[in-house]
């Protein structure tokens, strides 16, 4: 099976619906700091994508219109269920982060929380981003990335067919991902790992 493809996203993130949760419960600290960060208003479109079970919406206080997209639909069973339980209004869309359905800049914010590090090709997912972004608009980045100079450590080039095979890549530089997609950092900070987790704020020019 070739990891880097959409098919095998959906195949190996369907799997781990039933315990996503469970496994990705250390991230909800580094989630809330990212979402101050955002410091979303009431009335402000935003788009959650690579959604996935709707961990962020615990993160998100009723007032800003919320579209979450993922690939897999047995995750976004899972946030419906949440956004239910948690009071939110949520338009929950099963989509592609390549190819987003959306028009030129309809929305003033996006939320990007580990898909830029497993999407098959994170250019186009940061571009797609930024298009759909009105100008002014802003993004945050949550995710798992190498330094963006010098060589790659050694052992991010020795775990990363293991994690690209499972669950993720873990040798993109977020950096020269943001080149030439029209997302300026504003601000970047180490969330946990001594850095290997970053959060990203970034505006559209």
């Amino acid at each position: 099976m070739n990891v880097n493809t959409n098919l095998w996203n959906r195949i190996r993130y369907s799997g781990l619906a039933p315990i996503y949760d469970l496994i990705a419960r250390p991230t909800q600290r580094m989630r809330r700091r990212s979402l101050a960060l955002l410091d979303l208003q009431p009335g402000e479109r935003v788009l959650i994508a690579g959604a996935g079970t709707g961990l962020d919406l615990d993160g998100i206080t009723p007032g800003p219109i919320l579209t979450a997209i993922d690939l897999t639909p047995a995750m976004l069973e899972k946030l419906r269920r949440r956004a239910g339980r948690l009071g939110l209004a949520v338009d929950a869309r099963v989509m592609d982060g390549h190819a987003l359905e959306f028009a030129d800049g309809s929305f003033d914010a996006v939320i990007l929380h580990f898909i830029v590090a497993v999407i098959p090709d994170p250019v186009l997912c940061l571009n797609e981003a930024a298009r759909v972004l009105r100008r002014g608009g802003r993004a945050v980045i949550l995710d798992k990335f190498a330094p963006d100079q010098g060589p790659l450590p050694l052992r991010l080039r020795l775990l990363n067919p293991i994690a690209s095979f499972f669950a993720t890549n873990v040798n993109r530089r977020l950096g020269p991902l943001l080149a030439g997609s029209g997302l300026r950092v504003v601000h970047r900070e180490a969330a946990a790992g001594r850095g290997f987790f970053q959060i990203a704020l970034v505006a559209r020019d």
